[in-house]
């Protein structure tokens, strides 16, 4: 019976990569529509051949790897918990030490070890392509020094989150999902606080604009926006990639605007007055606080589902998984795969919010600088930098993108152009 489920479950997943590897490479790609060719919008206005090229094969191999990424981690976990490794985790921790406070660290340690190595040769052909289309220009010591960091840093959060979840589960077996939410709130507004003073720099550097000119004007256009901004921060990202970005993060007087040193290099200061007013938009209608009380919301019903899953899953299948109950540390990598999968199902929709969010800022922005052609050319650069696709594959949007796509974006602005172009 193992053998069988492992073996299917190795199927689907092949079945699975086979789809999408058919969706991206042998589907015939998406056209234009008619509308947008030979308009701003369209890559063959602003891209040379080769860039075209690049950006559809490039698109095309992260795409791919991005689809079949997550569901390796449910294979991973599945086979962990079916060939009994969840359960020689468990021994191992017991036998190697007789403090029984230290059991979750160690199991948790072995898990996460064996998780990292399962899915790093996907994440280094990740690193690889980028430093093949030359995204990437971070050398593999820098990038290895980074992928530590992130294990390190997962791995001490989950040793703060696991311990109390289960003793939840052992205090209260049917009502652990949401004692463990209410606790949740305050550990997520703390991360949030932390996480551009504490977090953010363990892998940039990051410093006041150098530029001041620049920095006046921003500072300028957040005042008229009734933002009580006193600097505008610079991070240094040219060694590690050649793409464009600018963002908000952090929560209460720790938020923080943020410009990479890139977007500063390859933009002019029209574009790069735009691009912060869109950021600018973020703080002015509170979107961190809303993609917050998103996340709790969503956090809360995949919490009770996890357990309505969990239960009916160790009921049913507890014998083939080594789960003698849901109580019990080996139901661990049970738990990591619903949430894995309640995340991925639950994309489409985050998404879409964080699109409408971003469509918002764009409009903001525009308002603001009155200069549809610094913003179309900014966009433009971005996609160049980056080798976005304009127009990207229906569930690539649906399932990747939190923007709206390039060709969305610089058609809107192109219609303000024209709109104020006629109103002169």
């Amino acid at each position: 019976m193992v053998r069988k489920m492992g073996f299917y479950a190795v199927l689907a997943y092949v079945l699975y990569g086979l789809f999408f590897y058919w969706y991206f490479f042998q589907l015939p790609e998406p056209k234009l529509p008619f509308e947008y060719q030979g308009t701003k919008a369209d890559p063959t206005t602003f891209l040379n051949g080769r860039e075209l090229m690049l950006t559809e094969e490039y698109s095309k191999i992260r795409n791919l790897l991005f689809f079949l990424s997550t569901p390796f981690e449910w294979l991973f976990y599945f086979l962990i918990l079916l060939f009994g490794f969840s359960k020689a985790f468990k021994r191992w921790a017991e036998s190697s030490t007789k403090y029984k406070f230290l059991h979750t660290a160690i199991y948790l340690f072995w898990l996460s070890l064996f998780a990292y190595i399962a899915t790093f040769p996907l994440s280094y052909i990740s690193y690889s392509l980028s430093k093949t289309y030359h995204i990437s220009t971070q050398s593999f010591p820098a990038w290895m020094k980074d992928e530590l960091i992130d294990f390190w840093i997962n791995f001490g959060t989950w040793l703060i989150i696991v311990p109390v979840l289960y003793w939840l589960m052992k205090k209260s077996k049917k009502r652990w999902w949401l004692y463990g939410w209410l606790l949740s709130v305050p550990f997520t507004l703390f991360m949030m606080f932390l996480q551009p003073v504490v977090i953010d720099p363990l892998y940039n550097d990051f410093y006041p604009l150098k530029d001041k000119q620049l920095e006046t004007k921003i500072l300028a256009m957040a005042e008229k926006s009734h933002i009580p901004a006193k600097h505008v921060f610079e991070v240094d990202m040219a060694e590690k990639t050649n793409a464009l970005n600018a963002y908000v993060t952090g929560i209460g007087s720790n938020a923080r605007i943020v410009l990479w040193d890139t977007t500063l290099n390859k933009l002019n200061d029209n574009q790069i007055l735009f691009i912060m007013a869109h950021e600018m938009c973020h703080y002015v209608e509170k979107h961190i606080y809303w993609g917050i009380g998103g996340y709790l919301l969503l956090s809360l019903l995949g919490l009770y589902l996890t357990y309505r899953l969990m239960n009916w899953t160790v009921k049913r299948y507890g014998k083939e998984f080594k789960i003698p109950d849901v109580r019990d540390i080996r139901s661990l990598p049970l738990f990591f795969m619903i949430i894995s999968m309640l995340i991925f199902v639950s994309s489409p929709f985050t998404n879409f919010a964080s699109r409408y969010q971003e469509t918002r800022a764009d409009q903001y922005a525009i308002q603001m600088t009155k200069n549809p052609k610094a913003a179309i050319s900014s966009f433009q650069e971005l996609t160049r930098s980056g080798l976005s696709q304009v127009n990207p594959p229906l569930l690539v949007k649906i399932f990747r993108y939190t923007h709206p796509s390039m060709l969305d974006r610089i058609s809107k602005l192109e219609e303000y152009e024209i709109k104020q172009r006629n109103n002169e």
